[in-house]
């Protein structure tokens, strides 16, 4: 790499990244099976264990930190029980939960899983996805302005879960907002509101998101598909840099003048959950620091790999990741 990979993560600790979006509580149940009810065909959890995570735009934000960035949330939880264990969370893990709103006419979001011997049996979630009420969705719009002018981020995330946090008129105000104050906006969407992020820097939904979303057909062993999916959205997006991952295969990244698909390094998957938010915090630094995108994509390939090595949804490990940037990219 052009800049020497200590330098580059030097550079993190300096960077202020807003990241807006849904946020969860991811929830872990651990333990053993020994035998099957007598009651129904079912297996029998002895539970060993209980653990709370962050979940959705807060896993973003833990990405960010553990890379040595100072994330900014700001999200809408439900003024609940979950709602303030969510931001006892966020405190513990360093983070500011002040700009967590609360409403009371919603539910935080709890996603469940299950685990035995490393493997996910079930998930059940708990959540509101209705887009936000009127007062609330202004409450968050201003917030948001006040914070791209007040905290000066480098850079701003808006992470969407398709549970109503990431209405239109958030998204059309932050992007309208970080445009005027020369914020590049790096965006992970979903389907809902795919195409109402015109204006972003870096769009990066996976490859089921980009063909669900735009409705062309797209495939990772057809790179001239992904090209023409790229240039079509780009054609209404009006974005700089298309991001496109595809599991297994890699990444793929297309910017006006060229496109590449990055191959995935081959090592042991045990679980995928969280990755796509690896890549974003990744790609999102890059963008802060101005770093080459192709360049990024390589070092956010190598993260979303080294988070597919553990059980659950997990931050990335900066050692480990600068060991691996070491290996790989010098």
């Amino acid at each position: 790499m052009a800049n020497g990979i200590n330098d580059i993560f030097d550079s993190f600790r300096h960077q202020r990244v807003l990241i807006i979006g849904d946020v969860m509580i991811d929830e872990y149940i651990f333990g053993h099976i020994n035998r099957i009810s007598p009651e129904a065909p079912v297996p029998i959890v002895d539970v060993y264990r209980h653990e709370n995570r962050l979940g959705g735009a807060a896993n973003v934000a833990l990405n960010l930190k553990s890379l040595g960035a100072t994330p900014i949330v700001l999200s809408v939880v439900g003024d609940d029980a979950k709602g303030y264990q969510f931001k006892e969370l966020l405190k513990n893990n360093g983070i500011n939960p002040d700009n967590i709103l609360l409403d009371q006419d919603r539910k935080t979001t709890v996603k469940t899983r299950v685990i035995s011997r490393n493997q996910q049996l079930l998930r059940y979630d708990s959540e509101d996805t209705n887009p936000l009420e009127s007062a609330t969705e202004l409450a968050l719009i201003d917030a948001a302005i006040d914070m791209i002018y007040s905290q000066s981020p480098q850079v701003i995330i808006l992470q969407d879960y398709n549970k109503g946090v990431l209405t239109p008129s958030v998204i059309a105000n932050i992007i309208h907002n970080a445009r005027q104050a020369g914020i590049p906006v790096a965006v992970d969407p979903k389907k809902d509101n795919f195409f109402a992020y015109k204006g972003c820097t870096l769009f990066k939904p996976n490859l089921r998101e980009a063909v669900e979303g735009a409705e062309i057909a797209m495939s990772a062993t057809q790179p001239e598909t992904l090209v023409a999916g790229a240039e079509y959205l780009r054609s209404i997006l009006e974005n700089e840099y298309t991001v496109i991952t595809l599991a297994e295969k890699g990444i793929f990244i297309a910017t006006p003048n060229d496109h590449e698909i990055v191959p995935a390094y081959l090592r042991q998957i045990v679980d995928v959950s969280g990755a796509g938010d690896t890549v974003i915090a990744m790609l999102s630094l890059g963008l802060a620091l101005g770093l080459d995108i192709f360049a990024t994509v390589e070092l956010a390939n190598i993260a979303a790999g080294l988070v597919c090595g553990h059980v659950g949804v997990v931050p990335v490990d900066r050692e480990e990741l600068m060991h691996e940037a070491r290996k790989f990219l010098e």
